[in-house]
């Protein structure tokens, strides 16, 4: 896996696409018990280098009910974005990940998995990619869906500020999807 981590880290395969330049930003272990598929760093986590380095991370580790300690050991979660760079700025928020990046890297880190991770996908970049014709006609339709994809996937969605008038929207998932999640990332910890 070490190998393998230098390779995405020296990456350049849409280097000049990227308006900060690349800096892939994951978190790998062959060993993690859980994976974090999120969209792509924010400028933020860009600068710092380190995933989840933001107000859309405290918001996650929220939901997950763990500390940075935890959330940060590589022993529990791996965490690799859907776009490994900061694709830059866009008309309302960030531009979508890169397309480059899942296909080349996501087949060879998830073969190098030891055992079988419970995988969160952040979002509807993640969600589409993964669950394909499975992903429901909405991110809230697939969300509250969540016990179909289970035990592999956990569909969550993304855990940024823009999205708080959604959780607003949908109480039912504070009131029940993250008493869920908070219960298998227990058994898993």
């Amino acid at each position: 896996m070490e190998t393998l981590l230098n390779n995405i880290k020296r990456c350049e395969v849409c280097k000049d696409y990227l308006p900060l330049g690349q800096r892939p930003v994951v978190q790998l272990n062959s060993l993690s018990k859980i994976i974090i598929i999120g969209q792509a760093p924010g400028r933020r986590v860009h600068e710092s280098g380190i995933p989840w380095n933001d107000a859309s991370g405290r918001k996650l580790r929220g939901w997950l009910n763990v500390d940075e300690v935890i959330f940060y050991n590589t022993d529990y979660f791996s965490i690799m974005p859907m776009g490994f760079c900061y694709p830059g700025k866009g008309i309302s928020g960030d531009l979508a990940p890169r397309p480059e990046c899942a296909p080349l890297w996501h087949p060879q880190i998830l073969e190098k998995l030891n055992n079988t991770p419970l995988v969160l996908l952040m979002g509807q970049y993640a969600q589409r990619y993964y669950l394909k014709k499975n992903f429901k006609n909405s991110l809230t339709e697939t969300v509250k869906s969540y016990k179909e994809f289970l035990p592999e996937y956990f569909p969550l969605p993304h855990p940024s500020p823009r999205n708080q008038n959604w959780v607003k929207t949908n109480p039912w998932f504070l009131d029940e999807t993250i008493p869920e999640l908070r219960k298998k990332i227990r058994e898993l910890l």
